[in-house]
């Protein structure tokens, strides 16, 4: 199999609801010596260009609507001359960074990107964001989680647009169902797998977050 996935850490801030804050993003390359699928590519895109180098990139796919990940998504779809594409759900967080443009395609629960050899299915897994998406690549047993599943429990439902109990519902439906052996690339810090968090949504629940 020749696809492979690649990771490229950019740094910059997220702001919401009057707060800003420094975060490092994980940028996410899968695909092989010729053309690849680009998730999330924040804060860097030059960098990110770089990453990539001479393959077509087919695709830039976002987990979700936060600046964080979408605010230099726009430039580096331009820069490397690919389609961009958002859940529909999350348009209200893309319109305030982007009040003039909209992303180029809506991504639809289920939708399969081929890449390589192997597909990208997008997993519908609100609560983080109304419109958070994950990517699932069965053949490489890796699920591209964005900030709905870290290492460590769900993404932060603190903040406007985001919910908890939804948040808990999507993990346990849509992605704890996956095999255990499933890879978990987060949005932001370590990986880790489903069966490494499986055991734990319990406590999540009992805490609250």
């Amino acid at each position: 199999m020749s696809a492979r996935i690649e990771n490229l850490v950019t740094s910059g801030t997220f702001s919401l609801d009057g707060g800003t804050w420094d975060v490092d993003n994980n940028v996410w390359i899968v695909g092989d010596d010729s053309k690849v699928i680009v998730i999330d590519p924040a804060h860097n895109p030059q960098a990110i260009a770089e990453k990539v180098g001479e393959r077509t990139v087919v695709a830039v796919l976002l987990t979700h609507g936060h600046d964080d990940h979408i605010r230099y998504a726009q430039e580096f779809a331009q820069l490397v001359h690919a389609p961009l594409h958002l859940n529909p759900a999350d348009r209200m967080l893309w319109d305030a960074v982007f009040p003039d443009q909209a992303p180029d395609h809506e991504i639809v629960d289920g939708e399969e990107f081929p890449i390589a050899g192997i597909t990208l299915k997008a997993i519908y897994t609100p609560g983080h964001s109304p419109g958070s998406t994950c990517f699932y690549a069965k053949d490489l047993d890796t699920v591209f989680s964005g900030d709905t599943l870290f290492n460590g429990g769900p993404g932060a439902t603190g903040r406007s647009y985001s919910d908890f109990g939804t948040i808990i519902e999507s993990i346990r439906e849509k992605l704890l169902t996956l095999p255990d052996t499933t890879r978990v690339c987060t949005g932001h810090g370590d990986d880790t797998s489903i069966g490494a968090e499986k055991p734990h949504l319990q406590e999540w629940i009992a805490r609250g977050h």
